[in-house]
């Protein structure tokens, strides 16, 4: 059962909040000024606080920055008899979760405690996550880094509406499971369907989200339904969005902006239902800089962004991924895998992760299938080519162990630089097929085509 604290001065609304509140089945707390609110805050630990703005002793947004020090997520409902803009805005730059203006709409505060108590709820589910628990869940997100906090968060918040969101991250972050967490969390009784814009060509992509009639093209046999109609009013999640192209974009921007589509050969106006959440591990702003990306899309796209950060930048969460990696592994090969060996585990903490979250699992599932006991050791694993967190080192040659920050001249290296070199390091290591490449960079073939033709490099093996 939930807890509700009241903080008015008028004991008229007092008296029908707490009664109506009470009738709804939440138990009810109420105070007559700042003070005696912000103590029963601390004594009763509500789930929830409505809080009136004009008080007897100090205004609202005084009690409101002493409930926040007492608790940074607690959640505020503001009403008042102003109607001033300024107002509204205080309220909301200064932390209420909602403001509502007097005399109170049950409906609309309704609404509002309803909205609430369910980021409630979901931010502590997704408490649960900072916490080093050996059991396994499907589309369970670890992490305890301030970085993925965030994230947490914004997973809380966005999950209680369906605007669109743009997840950004290298490969092997973890975008598609972020996206997937998100739809559970809003729609899970609705398809979530995903579509990877790098891995199908052009004229296929289009047929693929929007469907065709049949004769539209060669080929077309029968009427066949997108993604964006099987969705229904689930998710449609586009991953590599940064690799539509421009015809595509403006389909899609239709779509954001219409809700509405027509089949390819088709003319039938279709009602688009689902949300969609796009993924990218490219620049998009770069990308709209160079006119390969439609600004107009990018914001349409851009109004929540998460940004996942990648593995070497959350360091202190590779202890407790491994953990959850290894038992989530477990229970897949039906084999005890309990814990890396420590000298194991203090490589793992200089590596890059090039392939982040997606790289270190497969090594793990490598290093758990060949291992002869439950301690996986450093003989299970396959070299790592070693990049410490603050080296500087140079370096003659690319096939080394050890990829420099820096050229032969001491100049830093640039992000392109850095790939092209761990690709032709990883390439020399005598891996015999593309496929292996992809497993171990953790790339999809389409993504690993073009880094070979980017930096021209040659691998003939299949």
């Amino acid at each position: 059962m939930n807890k509700i604290l009241v903080i008015d001065d008028d004991k008229s609304i007092r008296e029908s909040l707490s009664l109506y509140l009470s009738e709804e089945g939440y138990t009810v707390c109420i105070a007559a000024s700042g003070n005696e609110g912000v103590n029963l805050f601390i004594q009763e630990e509500p789930d929830l606080v409505i809080l009136d703005i004009r008080l007897p002793d100090i205004d609202g947004f005084s009690v409101l920055e002493d409930l926040q020090e007492e608790d940074e997520n607690v959640k505020v409902i503001m009403i008042t008899a102003f109607h001033d803009m300024e107002t509204t805005i205080k309220a909301m730059k200064g932390g209420a979760f909602d403001y509502i203006h007097k005399p109170l709409n049950i409906s609309e505060l309704d609404i509002a405690i309803q909205k609430a108590l369910k980021s409630v709820e979901m931010e502590r589910k997704l408490s649960g996550l900072l916490t080093e628990s050996r059991q396994f869940k499907v589309g369970d997100i670890v992490g305890s880094s301030k970085d993925m906090q965030l994230i947490f968060k914004t997973i809380g918040i966005v999950s209680q509406n369906r605007t669109t969101v743009l997840i950004q991250g290298e490969s092997g972050t973890g975008k598609e499971l972020i996206a997937r967490v998100i739809h559970n969390n809003t729609d899970s009784k609705e398809p979530f369907i995903a579509i990877n814009c790098s891995a199908i060509v052009e004229t296929l992509l289009e047929s693929e989200l929007f469907g065709h009639e049949k004769g539209s093209f060669t080929g077309a046999i029968g009427k066949k339904l997108g993604k964006f109609e099987l969705a229904g009013q689930g998710t449609v999640f586009l991953d590599e969005i940064g690799e539509m192209s421009i015809g595509l974009q403006a389909k899609l921007l239709r779509i954001l902006q219409e809700q509405e589509f027509e089949r390819v050969g088709g003319k039938d106006t279709i009602k688009v239902k689902a949300r969609v959440i796009a993924a990218t591990n490219k620049d998009l702003r770069e990308l709209v800089a160079t006119g390969k990306f439609r600004e107009d899309l990018f914001y349409r796209l851009n109004i929540v962004s998460i940004r996942i950060p990648p593995l070497r930048e959350r360091r202190g969460d590779i202890p407790l991924l491994v953990d959850f990696l290894l038992n989530k592994i477990s229970c897949e090969l039906h084999k005890s895998v309990v814990k890396v060996a420590d000298d194991v585990m203090e490589e793992f903490l200089r590596y890059a992760w090039p392939g982040n979250v997606r790289e270190l699992e497969n090594l793990l599932v490598r290093a758990a299938v060949v291992a002869k006991s439950p301690v996986l050791m450093r003989s299970d694993f396959p070299p790592l080519a070693t990049l410490p967190a603050n080296a500087v080192t140079s370096s003659k040659s690319d096939n080394t162990n050890v990829i420099s920050f820096v050229n032969e001249a001491g100049n830093m290296l640039t992000l392109d630089e850095m790939e092209e070199r761990y690709l032709r390091l990883v390439l020399a290591r005598g891996i015999k097929t593309k496929g292996e490449v992809c497993d171990l960079l953790g790339i999809t073939r389409p993504t690993l085509e073009r880094k070979l033709e980017k930096y021209s490099i040659v691998f003939e093996k299949d």
